[in-house]
């Protein structure tokens, strides 16, 4: 399963693509606006340190606007993957972007039948907002499951990119349900770096070391 880190913040990005751990990055206009500054040259500092792919949004609703900033948005390089919202424009905008050569990653996804739409269109990715529906009272996962047999059925090409990560224990289900692709906040990514027990086991093997040392410094 790739690893995506859902953010625009560069520091945060630098870090964890030197531990080697990201496949990718996902932001949208919401992100880009919590770190402030500049967001075009945020977007190309991002697709210079990221060479996997990178889903950058466009914020147009309408089909022409979407194909202008879809093409725009392309530019910042061959690896970026054009955002489109879960709309009849959208996925009219997928369909005309994909045929281009412009890979689409359909967002805000929360439907099965949704799902089955973008796929249809041409989408490289559907992005199902889990954590979303867990907060009205839905079980977001059970999404991933049937997005993922439908998938399966009709050996549809269209990665599962599940969204709205909101603990570690997201990411283990995704997995195990088979999806291609979990997009986190750099929040989740840190929690599952730790362990209590990988502490407390450094700081005893340290601790051993450190005694062994003083202990060969007392007998010369």
């Amino acid at each position: 399963m790739k690893i995506f880190l859902d953010t625009a913040n560069l520091d945060e990005i630098r870090k964890y693509n030197d531990m080697g751990l990201l496949d990718g990055i996902t932001t949208n206009p919401s992100l880009l606006a919590k770190e402030g500054g500049d967001p075009h040259e945020a977007m190309e500092e991002i697709t210079r340190i990221i060479k996997g792919d990178v889903s950058l949004e466009v914020v147009s609703t309408d089909y022409d606007g979407m194909m202008k900033e879809g093409k725009k948005l392309r530019e910042y390089g061959d690896h970026v993957v054009v955002k489109c919202p879960m709309t009849g424009e959208g996925l009219r905008a997928c369909k005309s972007l994909s045929e281009q050569g412009i890979p689409v990653n359909v967002t805000l996804v929360f439907s099965p039948n949704q799902a089955l739409l973008a796929a249809k269109a041409g989408a490289k990715y559907v992005s199902p907002f889990i954590g979303r529906l867990d907060d009205i009272g839905h079980t977001g996962m059970d999404l991933i499951k049937e997005i993922k047999q439908i998938f399966t059925n009709y050996n549809f090409n269209t990665q599962i990119l599940v969204a709205s990560v909101r603990h570690p224990q997201h990411v283990i289900d995704a997995a195990k349900t088979g999806a291609d692709v979990v997009t986190l906040p750099p929040a989740v990514l840190g929690k599952m770096l730790g362990h209590a027990l990988t502490d407390k086991g450094l700081k005893a093997f340290l601790a051993d070391w450190e005694k062994l040392q003083a202990d060969n410094s007392n007998k010369t």
